[in-house]
């Protein structure tokens, strides 16, 4: 990648790449562990330095240890924790400290780039616990940026009381999901916050010719269709991937695929640079002018 496309992670020490692998794709049992071991060295050879999992995401944390463990200098690591440990309650202290642990083991590391709260509830933040036993991790060394994954009011609540408890946030942001940019993404900005944007492609709702009922990307695809975009004859990714990822506070953007050939388009698609400012403008007017309700998708 051009150095233009690594950007500084707010005010930390990290620097990340423009674009980032969401893993979700990897943890599929699916998938051997030749076609993960390849996908995951292509990514980091191509530049991509950004690696996003969960614990969520099935054998996702365990490939990246096994197949990435030897270039751990190369990437910056950012999983999400909170729940689904056997023998503790979701959303308390010990169950941080223990998913921590759970991950560091996984993922083949003496630490880990960035920990998020898992898109958690405001009541649980407040409560205090889980963001203490999360500094307490920071401070031990074993994570060195304390995050926050969400949206909404969590998420708010989360860029308020930043940077005292978090140093960063991973967020959907998108051009069917723009409610964040003028509020949590630009008070993340000028707090100097890494910013994530998760779903930057909107979950591709131009696939379907007809209203996916019950599909993951259905929502996006009915405010699509109520905006009318006008793409300017640029293929729909394009368009949505060059306006997220240079939208002002936005440290990097991942998409997540099992595909190679997937992963090189991305790539070649963010040389292009930003959108004409006027198109950008047309957009926000678009999603202001049909906004009903249209909240952050969690």
């Amino acid at each position: 990648m051009s150095d233009w496309q690594k950007r500084s992670f707010g005010n930390t020490e990290l620097t990340v790449s423009a674009l980032g692998l969401g893993t979700g794709q990897i943890g599929d049992g699916k998938l051997s562990e030749q076609e993960v071991s390849v996908l995951l060295n292509e990514a980091l050879d191509a530049g991509i330095t950004l690696f996003d999992t969960a614990r969520g995401y099935n054998l996702s944390e365990e490939r990246i240890g096994r197949h990435l463990g030897q270039r751990r200098s190369e990437f910056v690591l950012s999983t999400k924790i909170g729940y689904d440990i056997p023998g503790h309650t979701d959303w308390t202290g010990p169950i941080i400290t223990a998913g921590i642990e759970a991950a560091l083991q996984k993922l083949q590391t003496d630490y880990i780039d960035i920990v998020h709260l898992h898109s958690c509830s405001v009541e649980i933040l407040e409560q205090g616990e889980v963001i203490t036993a999360l500094q307490r991790a920071v401070q031990a060394g074993k994570v060195r940026v304390a995050a926050y994954s969400g949206d909404n009011e969590p998420l708010e609540w989360a860029v308020e009381h930043a940077p005292q408890f978090f140093q960063s946030i991973e967020t959907s942001i998108n051009f069917c999901d723009q409610r964040v940019i003028e509020h949590q993404l630009l008070k993340a900005h000028q707090k100097n916050l890494g910013v994530i944007a998760k779903r930057p492609i909107a979950n591709a709702p131009w696939r379907f010719a007809r209203q996916p009922i019950g599909d993951y990307s259905e929502e996006y695809w009915l405010r699509w269709k109520a905006m009318q975009p006008d793409a300017r004859g640029l293929d729909w990714t394009e368009l949505a991937l060059r306006f997220t990822a240079f939208l002002p506070g936005v440290s990097s953007c991942i998409v997540g695929t099992a595909s190679l050939e997937h992963l090189r388009y991305n790539l070649k698609l963010l040389e292009a640079g930003p959108l004409p400012p006027d198109h950008v403008t047309e957009l926000r007017q678009a999603f202001l002018q049909h906004d009903q309700n249209w909240v952050g998708q969690v």
